[in-house]
């Protein structure tokens, strides 16, 4: 029951937490390739899928998909403001259950998303 409560929650707007302030400093290798592909398929495509429909996205939003990189920019301030970590805030809303990303990796996902999403 708990954890049907957290899926649930997925569309609450008090999930949304301050921007990181993340920045994307010089010489960044972080890219689709390098780091967004792999975190965005351990810990959000459980959910944020184009292929899932219905009930199989346990409350997440439409077109907030996260398996293309174009899908990751077109909302890549809300990822912020839900799952990543910078010098303003660690949000961590997300994801709401299972494997959760370490706070190295939310400092990882805080940079890639400020050098937008490459």
């Amino acid at each position: 029951m708990v954890g049907a409560l957290a899926l649930a929650a997925c569309t609450e707007s008090a999930l949304i937490g301050p921007p990181t302030e993340a920045i994307c400093p010089p010489g960044s290798t972080l890219t689709w390739d390098s780091f967004g592909q792999a975190f965005m398929a351990r810990y959000c495509t459980r959910c944020h899928a184009a292929a899932l429909r219905g009930d199989e996205r346990h409350g997440a939003p439409s077109f907030h998909d996260f398996d293309t990189a174009y899908g990751v920019r077109a909302v890549r301030v809300h990822i912020d403001e839900t799952t990543a970590a910078g010098p303003a805030a660690v949000n961590t809303a997300m994801p709401p259950d299972g494997e959760r990303p370490s706070l190295a990796e939310r400092q990882q996902l805080g940079e890639w998303l400020a050098c937008r999403a490459p």
